[in-house]
């Protein structure tokens, strides 16, 4: 596991419309997904102080947050998965989680993990436990994903990006999750050691601004 390099910039319609074209000249569209792009559900997790949230917002340069994730609606094959991040560089590393696992741990029913073969669900047990850590809200969006080789390349064009507030039905397709405010478009790039020029030359803008957007943080706003 290494850490990568990540940027993320607000974009407008008319940005992503130009991107998505320029893209899909020298980059390759993901395989996982289904014409172009896929759905992703994630459920995050915070303590009762809402610590996650609170040192994004401050701009704490080593944290980390903890969520599960399913695409495309298909809840039997889903990840929890460990974002952390130290001075602007990122790391994430996953484990798969049945439905029925996750469906005990929204009951209140987290013993089981503390058992697991798994390290990843031992440690969130260890912080659910210790630190409080509670699922906390749902966070739905549509991402258009685009990988190159040379440099280990991932863009992702995220949009339609909704909360569950603080509903954590997690599991229910149908649940209800609202739009976030003023509809935002976000462009996402990560790499490992170095990015091609012909990536930087791709995806300059003339909108938007770089930043530390993000889509938890933004979801929360509505608690």
């Amino acid at each position: 596991m290494k850490f990568r390099h990540e940027l993320k910039q607000e974009i407008t319609y008319a940005d992503m419309l130009a991107l998505r074209q320029r893209l899909k000249t020298v980059m390759q569209i993901d395989s996982h997904a289904t014409d172009g792009r896929y759905e992703i559900r994630s459920l995050y997790f915070d303590n009762l102080n809402d610590k996650a949230l609170r040192e994004k917002i401050d701009g704490i340069n080593i944290r980390e947050k903890f969520r599960i994730r399913y695409y495309n609606g298909d809840i039997s094959h889903m990840k929890l998965e460990k974002k952390s991040k130290r001075n602007g560089l990122c790391l994430k590393e996953s484990v798969s989680i049945t439905s029925k696992q996750t469906e005990a741990l929204l009951n209140g029913n987290y013993i089981w993990m503390k058992d697991s073969d798994e390290s990843l669900i031992k440690e969130l047990y260890s912080k659910m436990k210790y630190d409080g850590l509670r699922p906390k809200t749902i966070v739905d969006y549509i991402r258009e994903p685009f990988i190159f080789a040379p440099g280990n390349v991932r863009i992702t064009l995220d949009y339609n990006i909704r909360t569950g507030i603080s509903c954590i039905d997690f599991l229910n397709n149908a649940s209800i999750t609202v739009p976030i405010a003023n509809n935002p478009m976000i462009l996402e790039i990560k790499w490992d050691e170095y990015l091609p020029d012909i990536i930087k030359d791709i995806i300059q803008l003339n909108s938007g601004r770089i930043g530390a957007f993000s889509k938890y943080a933004a979801c929360r706003m509505y608690d």
